[in-house]
């Protein structure tokens, strides 16, 4: 098994999913914080990150604090629901986001993640989202 760290668990995202550009920067005591580089194919016009974007960035968040929710990498936690609400544009080269733990049981991790750019700052969020993770049996 695997220690829980920000480089074992990036490292396993670069094994597993290749092509994300989302990135574990924090794991702790129930939160997680998550960062993605914009590229301009993620930009909407005016500059704005696009909305799939935040959300993906989001779930990738909520993956990462089942991880410190349950104390190792579990690959194979899945996204039960996730819902998200756009609060303001999100305009910026970076995007961040950070995921507490709402609850924690045997089979369902529930979080709620808020995130925002490198041009605001986290109580100033630009969308919100919650959600839950299921984990293997």
């Amino acid at each position: 098994m695997t220690d829980l760290t920000v480089d074992a668990v990036n490292e396993m995202v670069r094994q597993q999913f290749p092509g994300s550009t989302n990135e574990c920067t924090e794991l702790g005591d129930g939160f997680a914080v998550a960062r993605r580089l914009i590229t301009p194919i993620e930009l909407r016009p005016g500059g704005y990150i696009s909305g799939p974007t935040q959300f993906g960035l989001a779930d990738a968040g909520l993956w990462y604090l089942v991880f410190a929710a349950i104390g190792r990498i579990e690959p194979m936690a899945l996204t039960s629901e996730l819902s998200i609400r756009f609060l303001r544009p999100a305009i910026g080269e970076v995007l961040w986001a950070r995921a507490r733990l709402d609850a924690a049981g045997r089979r369902n991790v529930v979080g709620t993640v808020r995130l925002w750019t490198d041009g605001g700052t986290e109580s100033k969020p630009t969308a919100t989202a919650q959600g839950t993770y299921v984990l293997p049996t």
